[in-house]
């Protein structure tokens, strides 16, 4: 990575990172509200900058067209995973975007296994996709929800008390085997306060355009934080790999929270430092065979005297 903004991106992003291989205690390991000493203006600032390193090097990736990328955003509710994704990716091009939702799996869904349905959205070579929610959807909320296991048609033995750690494995391998395939994983928990949930559900409710972004099961969902807490402790452990490390990106300031998964994105593509194609000395000949033609048909410019003698 040649570029010097590379070195100063993975500098920010460093206390981010989840060691791979550590244990995360996320209430004692990472404040939502970290903002490493920066203000909001010099934010503002930074995430221009970001968003035009991501615009560049998009260009490249897809002109390149043998590496994808799958960002991965996890959050609790009101975290701001849309407001990120709008922000982050206003200067690229939409052509070379995929964002895919994940809801509650339908029946057919259910009828395969529980990683068919991301398989299915996954980017293209030269594309970025965007899981909102992601496959760790499978072992946090349906861990702290066990009826939603049950739904998932299992045979007995497959859900056994194991059947957590075989799918931390199952998705370490599953990333590792998409990163020996040439797409990088990047992921990124928005990690949230109560507190701030709690006053983001309050102006959901008082501001008459934010109604429709609240429902009451968001409120039923609060109650089982620390269930989740412990949840997200356990998959940043157990999943964080040198392919494809966690992020936890502090969300209670939503300006700092979009630096942080711009700087993260912006230096996974840094990484892979795609490259526009050169073309060879045959293609070159064609190249400049065209050019000539396209001269030819340049209109006549004539001068103003010849405009002036045709008045006349």
């Amino acid at each position: 990575m040649a570029d010097d903004r590379a070195q100063r991106i993975a500098r920010f992003i460093e206390p981010l990172r989840v060691r791979p291989g550590s244990t995360v205690d996320l209430a004692a390991d990472f404040d939502p509200l970290y903002k490493a000493d920066l203000t909001k203006e010099e934010g503002v600032a930074l995430l221009a900058e970001g968003v035009e390193v991501l615009a560049e090097y998009q260009a490249r990736l897809a002109a390149q067209d043998s590496r994808g990328v799958l960002l991965c955003l996890q959050a609790m509710d009101a975290a701001g995973k849309d407001g990120t994704i709008r922000h982050v990716m206003s200067g690229v091009n939409p052509q070379g975007v995929r964002v895919s939702s994940f809801k509650v799996p339908s029946e057919e869904e259910l009828d395969h296994d529980y990683l068919w349905r991301y398989q299915c959205r996954l980017p293209r070579r030269g594309e970025i996709g965007i899981f909102n929610r992601s496959h760790y959807e499978e072992v946090l909320v349906v861990r702290v929800h066990p009826e939603y296991l049950r739904r998932q048609r299992l045979p007995g033995e497959s859900r056994d008390p194991g059947v957590w750690e075989r799918r931390y494995r199952e998705i370490n391998d599953w990333e590792r085997h998409l990163a020996d395939n040439g797409f990088s994983v990047v992921k990124v928990f928005l990690n949230l306060s109560k507190e701030e949930q709690r006053r983001r559900f309050l102006s959901r409710i008082d501001l008459p355009e934010k109604n429709w972004k609240f429902s009451t099961a968001d409120v039923r969902e609060r109650r089982y934080w620390d269930a989740y807490q412990r949840a997200y402790s356990d998959v940043l452990s157990a999943t964080s790999t040198e392919w494809a490390p966690w992020y936890v990106v502090p969300a209670d300031r939503k300006w700092f929270a979009r630096i942080c998964a711009a700087a993260v994105l912006g230096h996974a593509l840094m990484e892979i430092d795609p490259q526009y194609p050169t073309v060879g000395e045959k293609a070159r000949e064609d190249l400049m065979t065209a050019r000539r033609a396209l001269e030819l048909e340049a209109p006549v410019v004539r001068s103003e005297d010849d405009s002036e003698k045709r008045r006349k």
